[in-house]
């Protein structure tokens, strides 16, 4: 298939940690690419680029947007939680994603839209317990009840008007220049100045027992690029996960063991003496086999390796 041949895509967040893997991805695909945010990137991206706030800039200015470049497909890999208040993580949750939607309505042909959600969708679930697409909705967490309402927008849009839509619901993403805040990030911080110093790494660390779905970067890109394609037999939702429940424990352990530095652990409780978590996510899978041709094929450790790779990359030519 030439480039021509391929749908043209526009990436919302595409200078965040999943939609700039998406768009290098796609970029190796020949795809024509738009990467639509609020700030110009540091660094420049694949494809062209287009400055616009989703949050504020009304919607007939992105669906002009998307016209002028002719986009056939959406991927959504805008929103936010980090260091936003709650007003902040609604508009960049839920009133974004009810413009993009009000952009796509008003276009004679709306692109198809690919949504990226969260696990946190769910919330928590017996131990041992695989979470469903059918599975009831209990967000625990405020981000996670901001996703569910966009992810509902988005399902009475596809059901009410046809839009042509799937909403992927990613378990935690582990990967290459993972945010420094998340908590691999901030253990890779500082797993690199003690390298670089020269020194033992000096970690405190609480338990870390909850048990949670992580999922290869990777993986998960693979997963959005087949979902690219139009499918009218597949769900509107779809779980984007390893398929197995891990402890943020194992992961931080995998990190030292690839970094190679040594490391002197200091356990500290739980916050207000709660003890050992008993809490657990694990997605179900199944349908995104069946409706991508997609199962998860890359592990942890794989995940955690390209992790410390891009870290020590970074800090190598920061210096």
């Amino acid at each position: 298939m030439s480039s021509s041949d391929l749908p043209r895509i526009a990436v919302l967040g595409g200078t965040g940690f999943i939609g700039r893997t998406i768009l290098g991805a796609l970029d190796e695909r020949g795809h024509h690419l738009l990467t639509i945010a609020r700030k110009a990137p540091a660094e420049p991206l694949p494809g062209e680029f287009a400055r616009l706030d989703l949050t504020e800039d009304s919607p007939a200015e992105l669906a002009e947007l998307l016209a002028e470049h002719r986009i056939d497909v959406v991927i959504n890999a805008a929103g936010g939680m980090w260091g936003l208040t709650d007003e902040q993580m609604v508009g960049a949750n839920v009133g974004m994603v009810g413009r993009l939607l009000e952009a796509l309505r008003s276009m004679p042909a709306a692109p198809r839209l690919v949504h990226l959600g969260t696990v946190h969708e769910y919330g928590l679930c017996p131990i041992g317990v695989s979470l469903g697409e059918d599975s009831e909705p209990k967000p625990s967490m405020v981000y996670g009840q901001l996703k569910l309402q966009a992810t509902r927008l988005i399902e009475d849009a596809v059901r009410t008007e046809g839009l042509d839509a799937v909403v992927l619901r990613l378990g935690n993403v582990v990967g290459a220049h993972q945010p420094g805040h998340s908590l691999l990030g901030v253990m890779a911080g500082k797993l690199v100045a003690a390298r670089t110093a020269g020194t033992t790494a000096e970690l405190a660390l609480q338990p870390l027992t909850a048990q949670r779905d992580f999922v290869d970067l990777q993986d998960t890109v693979d997963a959005i690029i087949a979902a690219v394609p139009s499918n009218p037999d597949s769900p509107a939702v779809l779980n984007i996960g390893l398929g197995k429940a891990s402890s943020a424990r194992e992961l931080v352990e995998l990190l030292i063991e690839a970094s190679g530095v040594p490391v002197e652990v200091t356990e500290v409780p739980a916050p207000d003496g709660t003890g050992p978590e008993t809490e657990w996510q694990q997605l179900d899978v199944t349908a995104a086999g069946k409706a991508l041709g997609w199962q998860p094929s890359r592990s942890l450790r794989s995940a955690v390796t390209e992790l410390w790779r891009a870290a020590s990359a970074d800090a190598a030519s920061a210096r």
